[in-house]
């Protein structure tokens, strides 16, 4: 299951954008209101949000101000959540999250619109960080 964000324009350079996802306690700036956990590990984090199971991303790939990718840290339930940085000019970017999961299709029906409100939600954030 593949659910990607609107692409959004940001006003900082591809680096700072970058050097901003490389820290994972920012997250926490992107995360939805609702957000009742969050707690970074690491090269981890784990967040819970109301009415949800918690879950945990890692640090799983990093290119040099272009792409950052956080992974489910539990097999049972693999995905990926990259962030896809593009430079338009030295004080701006385009950001385009990408979800990619691989669930039975009884767990992506129900899981697919939560998760896209997520992405939602994470895409309109980053826009005003």
């Amino acid at each position: 299951m593949n659910i990607e964000g609107n692409k959004v324009t940001v006003k900082k350079s591809a680096k700072d954008i970058f050097d901003f996802f490389s820290k994972l306690e920012n997250f926490e700036q992107l995360m939805p209101e609702n957000t009742q956990k969050f707690e970074v590990d690491g090269e981890s984090f784990i967040f819970g949000l109301k009415g949800m199971p918690e879950i945990r991303l890692v640090m799983k790939e990093k290119t040099e101000y272009s792409n950052i990718t956080l992974g489910a840290a539990s097999s049972k339930l693999p995905f990926t959540l990259s962030s896809d940085i593009s430079e338009i000019s030295e004080s701006e970017s385009e950001v385009t999250l990408k979800f990619n999961g691989d669930f039975n299709p009884m767990m992506a029906m129900m899981v697919k619109k939560p998760l896209t409100k997520f992405i939602e939600t994470l895409t309109d954030n980053i826009s005003k960080i």
